[in-house]
């Protein structure tokens, strides 16, 4: 059985005027991320990792945001292309481990929702995929509260 391993990083800063979407969810919250999609930073990162694995490229060479058809599209329907992507390479996805950084909103209330709705895009039993949720501890563009960044490490394996 072959394994490959993809790590993916996102930053979008947070904007007054969008709604944030996170791990395929809206979250109530003042600002959203500034995005050519609906700028959800975990999807994103969750992509990267993915096509990383794969030897891919990156979310930008697939879905570019030069591209008027990606304006304001759903990050969840980019993450079902690649998920298409990592089904027709005869791999499968092991297991996800992702961490947000965000100093603001509280994500811990909403772990379990994004969770949720990953693993129902991807085809995921819950103890494959696990989302951790970090502040910056006051430090840099994330800490005051400017941006949100995410990183992914994903693992497949080669056949069943």
């Amino acid at each position: 059985m072959k394994n490959k391993v993809g790590i993916g990083y996102d930053i979008h800063r947070l904007i007054e005027g969008r709604k944030l979407f996170l791990g395929g969810i809206e979250i109530p919250y003042i600002l959203g991320l500034l995005g050519h999609s609906d700028g959800d930073a975990l999807i994103h990162a969750l992509c990267d990792a993915l096509l990383g694995a794969l030897a891919l490229g990156d979310i930008g060479e697939h879905f570019p945001d030069t591209d008027p058809e990606y304006q304001g599209i759903a990050s969840c329907q980019l993450l079902s292309a690649v998920k298409e992507l990592v089904d027709k390479s005869g791999y499968k996805i092991n297991n996800i481990d992702a961490v947000i950084i965000a100093q603001e909103p509280v994500l811990t209330p909403f772990k379990k929702q994004m969770k949720q709705k990953l693993c129902t895009l991807l085809t995921l039993n819950a103890d494959c995929l696990n989302i951790k949720a970090k502040t910056n501890e006051g430090i840099g563009q994330v800490g005051n509260i400017e941006a949100i960044a995410c990183y992914v490490v994903a693992s497949l394996s080669y056949g069943g």
